[in-house]
């Protein structure tokens, strides 16, 4: 971590240490460029654990059909992020949230859209696999059944395509009716991704999802986020740089300031990665600060 001076330069220099910097889009034609379509608008978001601010007064913009990769330093916030989009929030004694999440153009802390559907809409990959412990056919028919799908052959059509999409169809086709402990890590995540997918969601949260794997498993995780950052909207935390620039169409630099996790730095991964605006933001890209 950077010594006094040199937060103090940091907090206090050209580009002030608070202030989200948001990429200017390229000048195009008005006939030939279409407006930004956004899943999330976040507002001066802020989340506490009793008395400890976890994030401060957040405000960015995640658009659809996209990955967003949220970078910074253990500690800053970023999977407190991850589990307001999707309200698990709820779930932790002592969390206070406050501020405004809109989710197609509805207030997803305001209760406008009902916590249910919002989960299915918005799937959750964690760091380390989580499978349930029956067969791998069950991990796909109890959430459908829980969701009112209830038809054989339709849950067996679903299973089979998202296990399709996500590559693992062929690996697991003979033994759907075996442990999904049995797999191997990088297949259970793979096995959570499609039963994720299942439910048809909007968008994918993923917390970490590689950190647990090795670099093969890692490689097919990433080949199957980029299959599918056209059809859906997927946020990414990572402490891998290197990922987050094979992956994300934009980036978000969280940083721990004060006690409090803050955004430094978003916009166009292009743009963050080669031309950062914020004095933090350039010295955490070229590791002189971590």
């Amino acid at each position: 971590m950077p010594g006094k001076d040199l937060e103090s330069e940091i907090r206090h220099g050209h580009h002030g240490g608070n202030v989200m910097t948001v990429a200017q889009p390229c000048i195009e034609p008005a006939a030939h460029r279409e407006p930004e379509r956004h899943l999330w608008c976040i507002s001066d978001l802020t989340v506490s654990y009793g008395e400890v601010i976890a994030l401060s007064s957040v405000s960015l913009n995640i658009k659809e059909n996209s990955v967003t990769a949220v970078i910074g330093p253990s500690g800053c916030g970023k999977s407190s992020l991850l589990c307001c989009l999707n309200r698990l929030t709820d779930f932790i004694p002592g969390c206070c949230v406050s501020g405004r999440i809109l989710m197609h153009s509805k207030d997803i802390l305001g209760g406008q859209i009902d916590d249910t559907r919002l989960r299915k809409q918005v799937g959750l990959i964690f760091q380390k696999p989580n499978p349930f412990p029956l067969s791998i056919r069950r991990n796909f028919e109890l959430p459908l059944r829980e969701h009112g799908i209830r038809d054989r052959q339709e849950i067996e059509h679903i299973m089979q395509s998202t296990l399709e999409a996500t590559g693992l169809w062929k690996e697991v086709k003979d033994r759907l009716n075996k442990p999904a402990h049995q797999l191997s890590g990088g297949q259970q995540q793979r096995l959570c991704i499609a039963r994720a997918l299942s439910l048809r969601p909007d968008a994918l949260l993923m917390d970490e999802p590689c950190s647990a794997l090795d670099p093969i498993s890692s490689g097919q995780v990433e080949e199957l986020v980029l299959s599918l950052r056209e059809r859906y909207t997927i946020v990414i935390v990572t402490h891998n740089l290197s990922q987050a620039r094979r992956l994300g169409t934009d980036v978000a630099l969280f940083w721990l300031r004060d006690g409090k996790g803050t955004l430094v730095e978003s916009g166009p991964a292009s743009q963050v990665f080669e031309a950062p605006r914020d004095d933090l933001t350039k010295l955490y890209l070229r590791g002189a600060i971590a």
